[in-house]
């Protein structure tokens, strides 16, 4: 065929047919949702014929009631709003098992709202996606009120049994802004995560410190035991002062690993900016020695030098702390990197502060200590919460001696 015979039939040929996404996107949107209420209202209807024991308008021997016309109320749904009718009988109250009374959500519609706050969606971005979804607009006390159905469930993880041995407890604190008599004031959370004897983390507490000292720390740590955790042999954290004492008067077997990442920076604080690159050269030199021994000798090594160089605060910081950065070579080779920092509880307090900016100020304590808590239990169900962290048979099952292999 000729270029020219082609031309003349595409000419001829009709136009193609465009289609609108939109509009039918729209259209059967509707034709569900009408689906949808008309279902529900012949439920109603139905629900209504069994409790008078007869159809409407039927003569029966075995009628109990009549009805006494309706009335209708809208219920949100998940393919948007519908008119229900609901049916009044005359003598008997109406309670139907398909809406609860006084409802107006579907209530996969109130689940969704709270996921989507305790997932760390604003109440404003919350009140925008419903209307995009269901076409109303909820507001913010709405949102509050269904968060404190939640809360329950949360109140209830929070203070779950600990069932099983977790060798590596991770603690650390956190300070968020609350509302206080018109004043904005700080509230302190304590958390701890642990690694199991599968190698699995799992968060394994969270409470209301009031302020991160003895007493504070003291009646976490009792909680985390009430609880039941035990077989601790390692905690890793920040060094201060009422946590380690409240660590001795707990859990007086277990080790302490002060965290190696603050350890550099309480030293870095004491030193010039313009030799704060090659200190952090000669502090990280200690932690890459191949045992304790090493590792004591290099930190000797960098101690003088440090004088040498006129920095004595930072060489006696190094002095005072070094023995506390090291308790981690006790322990597994293979477990090293994940057991000198405190890095897997600072990441989870990230994730508490960054929820947290999203709301600003709390009204009170117990407000933050439930969003926060609710965050950790998020993370807790995601992979975070399901894969292997680390081998723990070295940790149960150690190489055996020369003497043993012999």
């Amino acid at each position: 065929m000729s270029k020219d015979s082609m031309k003349a039939a595409e000419e001829k040929a009709p136009a193609m047919i465009e289609v609108d996404k939109d509009a039918v996107r729209a259209h059967v949107d509707e034709a569900v949702r009408a689906s949808v209420e008309e279902t529900l209202n012949a439920l109603l209807d139905a629900e209504a014929d069994e409790l008078c024991g007869a159809r409407r308008y039927e003569r029966s021997p075995d009628r109990v009631d009549t009805r006494a016309g309706s009335y209708e109320r809208g219920l949100q749904t998940r393919v948007g709003d519908v008119r229900l009718k609901v049916p009044k009988l005359r003598s008997l109250p109406f309670e139907t098992q398909i809406i609860e009374r006084y409802r107006r959500r579907e209530s996969s519609v109130e689940e969704a709202m709270m996921e989507m706050y305790l997932a760390g969606v604003s109440v404003r971005r919350v009140e925008d996606i419903t209307e995009a979804l269901w076409g109303s607009r909820v507001s913010a006390s709405t949102v509050s009120d269904l968060n404190q159905r939640i809360y329950v469930s949360i109140e209830e993880w929070r203070n779950r049994a600990i069932e099983g041995e977790f060798p590596y407890v991770y603690l650390d604190g956190v300070w968020l802004k609350r509302s206080w008599g018109g004043e904005v004031r700080n509230v302190s959370l304590l958390a701890a995560i642990g690694v199991d004897r599968d190698g699995v983390r799992h968060v394994l507490g969270i409470a209301e410190g009031m302020k991160e000292d003895k007493e504070g720390w003291l009646g976490f740590l009792r909680h985390l035991k009430s609880r039941g955790l035990n077989g601790v042999r390692l905690f890793v954290s920040d060094a201060c002062r009422g946590l380690l004492e409240a660590l001795g008067d707990v859990f007086p077997d277990a080790r302490w690993q002060r965290c190696v990442v603050h350890w550099y920076r309480n030293v870095l604080s004491v030193v010039p900016q313009g030799r704060r690159t090659l200190v952090a050269a000669m502090l990280k030199a200690i932690h890459a020695q191949e045992d304790r021994e090493a590792a004591l000798a290099k930190g000797r090594e960098v101690e003088a030098k440090l004088k040498d160089m006129k920095l004595g605060k930072a060489a006696a910081k190094v002095a005072s702390g070094l023995e506390e950065t090291l308790a981690y070579m006790s322990f597994p080779r293979e477990h090293w990197r994940k057991v000198r920092t405190n890095n897997p509880m600072e990441r989870l307090i990230r994730e508490i502060r960054r929820r947290a900016r999203v709301v600003g100020a709390f009204p009170d304590g117990q407000s933050a200590l439930m969003l926060a808590a609710a965050r950790l239990r998020h993370v807790a169900a995601t992979r975070w919460g399901a894969r292997k962290y680390m081998d723990m048979d070295r940790l149960y099952r150690p190489e055996p001696t020369a003497e043993e292999a012999a």
